[in-house]
């Protein structure tokens, strides 16, 4: 423990990056073990032969194509014409859209990025403040890896051999309640801020905005009823969306042409390798964890002392909102999956509940300093300081939060739709 942690904080002090600093520490506990340095390499190879991790780059690959393809402009339309007309219409809408395009993307970079710029513009446009128009975008990304597809949620089925399906079901629920509370906080504050009201413009510009928005609108249904219905598995879902998404920008849209694909495989290659090396030494070092019994000496002491299941999780929360603020998120994950997982398991906690929890947790340390990935992405679109949104983030993180104490007090929320539609 002592190798792992010493080594580990000593490259990161000097400036290394998460991989290679986990790499090293990984690295000094086998040399330290008087262990051959090649288990290293073998263990890194092995986390990554694993079937469900081909999702990862293929849901990497369908954000960028339906990015490419300019679906988020049609969703948006739609969404603001069926919400437009409330007060913070627009905020509204901003929500709903990110609530569609979760469905479709399973990530809050890729959703902020996708749907932030149209909808930020819109905001400024109708009067906004751009702060605050960038903070209700921000804190709406956050739905993106709750409701499936989830790339976070295959890292973690794949990392403590839970089934992903499962987990993808379990953050329906969640994710339609961060979308309803962020909708009443726009409520709220839509009167106090002054938020402009739009006229409704007919059912004609909704059923036409949904015509526009219809095949992109079908994309989580597709994926969702082929999964449960047992057409395909979660890992070939990715390859169904992906199909679809070239599907609807070559032929349906006619957005995409043959000279995007370069552009859009080499962003995906990008992204996939900094996932996968993260995976691979994760697994490395979750390995060495293991010899050193660091997770079978921590989960017992942590049911020891603590006693109370419900204490645990409130504990855990808090542990993982801090570390949210200061890591990336499957980083974290990987690290800590071997240490809590086993705890909770301890405690009777379902794995599936705590797993939902624990990406909650992170998801919402990207739209909190000082790290924050999501908050930078929005302050750079809002052409807006760091120092700006973070200020104006905080009176939305309060309904998430409050979405959060709900699910880790209700296992319900997050466990009865899997046990309905899977039958367990």
């Amino acid at each position: 423990m002592l190798w792992i942690v010493g080594v580990w904080l000593a490259a990161i002090l000097v400036g290394m990056p998460l991989f290679a600093s986990m790499g090293l520490a990984a690295f000094a506990f086998v040399i330290g073990s008087g262990l051959s340095p090649s288990i290293v390499p073998q263990k890194m190879a092995q986390a990554m032969n694993s079937f469900p991790l081909v999702a990862a780059p293929l849901f990497i690959l369908m954000g960028n194509l339906l990015g490419a393809a300019r679906l988020t402009d049609r969703i948006v339309r739609f969404a603001t014409s069926l919400v437009g007309a409330l007060r913070g219409g627009y905020a509204h809408a901003s929500i709903l859209s990110s609530m569609i395009f979760a469905g479709m993307v399973g990530s809050a970079v890729a959703d902020a990025a996708g749907t932030g710029a149209v909808e930020v513009r819109a905001m400024k446009k109708a009067g906004y403040r751009p702060e605050t128009a960038a903070a209700i975008s921000a804190a709406a990304a956050t739905i993106g890896p709750i409701i499936p597809p989830s790339l976070p949620m295959v890292i973690y089925g794949v990392s403590a051999d839970v089934s992903i399906g499962r987990l993808f079901l379990a953050g329906v629920v969640p994710g339609v309640l961060m979308g309803v509370s962020l909708m009443v906080m726009v409520a709220i504050i839509a009167p106090l801020q002054g938020l402009p009201r739009h006229p409704f413009a007919g059912l004609g510009d909704v059923w036409s905005a949904f015509k526009e928005a219809v095949w992109a609108l079908l994309a989580p249904v597709i994926l969702l009823a082929g999964m449960f219905s047992g057409l395909f598995t979660p890992t070939e879902a990715a390859a169904v969306a992906d199909l679809y998404a070239l599907f609807l920008g070559f032929v349906v849209y006619r957005t995409l042409s043959v000279k995007d694909l370069p552009a859009i495989l080499i962003n995906t290659a990008e992204t996939t390798g900094i996932v996968a090396v993260l995976v691979m030494v994760a697994g490395a070092l979750g390995w060495c964890m293991s010899i050193s019994r660091i997770p079978q000496t921590l989960a017992p002491l942590m049911v020891a002392t603590i006693h109370s299941p419900l204490v645990f999780l409130l504990v855990t929360n808090l542990i993982l909102l801090a570390v949210g603020c200061f890591m990336e998120v499957l980083a974290a994950m990987l690290i800590l999956i071997p240490i809590l997982v086993p705890a909770a398991i301890g405690f009777g906690i379902d794995p599936v509940q705590f797993g939902l929890i624990m990406i909650f947790n992170l998801i919402l340390g990207t739209i909190h300093p000082p790290i924050g990935v999501v908050l930078f992405v929005m302050a750079r679109i809002a052409d807006i300081s760091f120092e700006q949104i973070s200020r104006a983030i905080l009176p939305w993180l309060v309904p998430l939060l409050i979405v959060l104490v709900a699910i880790t007090v209700w296992p319900a929320l997050t466990l009865t739709l899997p046990a309905l539609v899977l039958n367990r």
